[in-house]
C-alpha cells in the first residue's frame, strides 16, 4: 500500500459534547440552552430522559422532543433511542444522562457482574470479553450519528470545606468508562452551587482562556460557527441527503431517483454547491409534506392511422423496401442491458472478500451487514457503482472500494477495562 501525504484541512463535523457535574448542578438546562444554540429551532431538539422525567420541567424553553427512557438502561436501548432520534429528523440529541448505561440499573457495570457470576465462574474480567462489545456499540452509535450529541454525565461527589469554613459539594469523577472523553469535541465540567461551567477538553479553542461561566444559548451558537467555519465534507453531505430522503421512504437506489426526490420536495438541482441548502430543507419537512412518486401511468394504445394506399404509391421519393435494413435505436434501456451483460461475464468477488466488503462497510460507514438498501445506495451514490444486487458486484470494484475502506481512519477506539 502506498503512502500518500495530504494537506491539513479541517472540516465541518458533527459536534460531540459532554457536561459532567453532580446532581443539581444543572447539566439538563445547560445541555437544553446550548442545543438551542447549534440549531434553528427547539423542534430539531431530542432529549433522551434517563433522569425520571426531569427533561420536562424545562418546557416553557420550547417545544424541544422527548424520549423517556426506563431502566434497564442497557448499551442496546440507547442506540434504539438514538436511531429513533435520527430517523425523526433531529438535528441535535442530547443523552441526559450517559451514566446510567455504565452504572445503571440493567448498564453495563451490573450486567458485567451478573454475567460473571452465571457464565463466566466469578471471572468479572473474563466477562468483559461480552460487555465491552456492547458498550464499544453505543459508543461507536454515538460517533456515527449524523445528528451534534450532547451527553450529559454524573460525577461522583465529595464535600469539602471552604475558607470560609463552610461546607461544600464538589464533583470529582464522571460516572462513565475511562476513555470516554476522547470522542468529545468540547467538554464542560458544572458546579454544583453556581451553575457555573469549566471548560475540560475544547479542540475548537473557542473558549480559550476564557473565565468560569454559565452556559447559555449564545455559547451553542459560537460552537456552531466555528464548526461551519471549516470546508464542507461533501461525502457526509451525500450520506446525509441519502439518509433525509429514506426517513420518508422515498427510493434511493438510483442516482436519478435521488435526484428527483431532492428536485420534488427542495426545488433544488443535486449540485455539490446545493447539498448545504438541500440538507437543510429536507430537515425542516414534515413527514405529510414530502412527496411520494407516483408511478407511471401507461398511455392507452393509440388507435392506428389508416394511410390512403393512393397516397403511399405516389409518393416515389420513399420507396419501401422490406430487405434494406434499418441502424437500431439506442435507448438508456438498451445501454443499461448491455453493460449488465457485460458486468455478469466479469470474474466476481469470492464469498470470503465480499464478507470483508460488508464488514469494512459495517466498522467504516455504520452500514450493517444485512442492510442490502443501504450497502446499494453507498455503492450508487459514493462509489457511482450502480447494482440491482451485491451478487452483480466484480471483483475489480470489490477489490478497489474495499481498500478504499481499509484506507480509511477509524475513529472508535477499543479499550480494556482497568485491573
Amino acid at each position: 500500500m502506498t503512502m500518500q501525504l495530504r494537506k491539513a484541512e479541517r472540516k465541518q463535523a458533527r459536534l460531540r459534547i459532554g457536561m459532567a457535574g453532580p446532581s443539581g448542578s444543572g447539566k439538563t438546562y445547560s445541555a437544553l440552552k446550548l442545543a438551542r444554540g447549534l440549531t434553528d429551532g427547539w423542534d430539531k431538539i431530542a432529549l433522551i430522559d434517563t433522569e425520571n422525567k426531569r427533561g420536562d420541567l424545562y418546557a416553557h424553553l420550547g417545544d424541544y422532543n422527548i424520549i423517556t427512557l426506563e431502566a434497564p438502561f442497557t448499551p442496546e436501548r440507547f442506540i434504539e433511542s438514538i436511531k429513533a432520534c435520527e430517523a425523526a429528523g433531529m438535528d441535535v440529541i442530547i443523552i441526559d444522562s450517559s451514566s446510567h448505561e455504565w452504572d445503571g440499573s440493567g448498564g453495563c457495570l451490573e450486567a458485567n457482574d451478573r454475567l460473571a457470576q452465571t457464565k463466566f465462574k466469578g471471572n468479572t474480567w473474563a466477562a468483559w470479553s461480552e460487555t465491552t462489545p456492547r458498550h464499544q456499540k453505543f459508543i461507536e452509535a454515538i460517533i456515527a450519528s449524523p445528528c451534534h450529541i450532547i451527553t450529559t454525565m454524573r460525577s461522583k461527589t465529595d464535600t469539602i470545606q471552604t475558607d470560609d469554613k463552610k461546607i461544600k459539594k464538589v464533583g470529582l469523577k464522571e460516572i462513565q468508562r475511562e476513555g470516554f472523553e476522547y470522542e468529545l469535541t468540547v467538554s464542560f465540567n458544572i458546579d454544583r452551587d453556581t451553575h457555573y461551567a469549566m471548560v475540560g477538553k475544547d479542540n475548537t479553542e473557542v473558549f480559550k482562556g476564557s473565565d468560569p461561566f454559565m452556559i447559555d444559548i449564545e455559547h451553542g451558537k459560537k460552537i456552531r460557527e466555528w464548526n461551519e467555519s471549516g470546508k464542507a465534507d461533501l461525502l457526509e453531505q451525500k450520506k446525509e441527503i441519502i439518509r433525509q430522503l429514506k426517513r420518508f421512504d422515498l427510493p434511493v437506489k438510483t442516482a436519478d431517483e435521488i435526484a428527483k426526490g431532492v428536485m420534488d420536495n427542495t426545488g433544488l438541482a443535486l449540485e455539490e454547491e446545493n447539498y448545504q441548502a438541500i440538507i437543510a430543507k429536507l430537515r425542516v419537512m414534515k413527514a405529510e409534506q414530502i412527496k411520494r412518486p407516483t408511478p407511471p401511468q401507461t398511455p392507452p394504445p393509440a388507435a392506428p392511422v389508416q394511410t390512403p394506399q393512393a397516397e403511399v404509391n405516389d409518393d416515389a421519393s420513399a420507396p419501401s423496401n422490406p430487405h434494406v435494413a434499418t441502424a437500431p435505436v439506442l435507448t438508456p434501456e438498451g445501454i443499461k442491458a448491455e453493460a449488465k451483460e457485460l458486468r455478469a461475464k466479469a470474474p466476481k468477488p469470492s464469498d470470503a472478500k465480499l464478507n470483508l466488503f460488508k464488514t469494512l462497510l459495517e466498522q467504516k460507514e455504520g452500514i450493517g451487514k444485512e442492510d442490502s438498501a443501504n450497502q446499494l445506495g453507498y455503492l450508487m451514490f459514493i462509489e457511482n457503482v450502480e447494482l440491482d444486487s451485491l451478487s452483480e458486484m466484480t471483483l475489480e470494484e470489490c477489490d478497489r472500494i474495499t481498500q478504499k475502506l481499509m484506507n480509511k481512519k477509524t475513529e472508535a477506539k477499543t479499550e480494556q477495562p482497568a485491573v
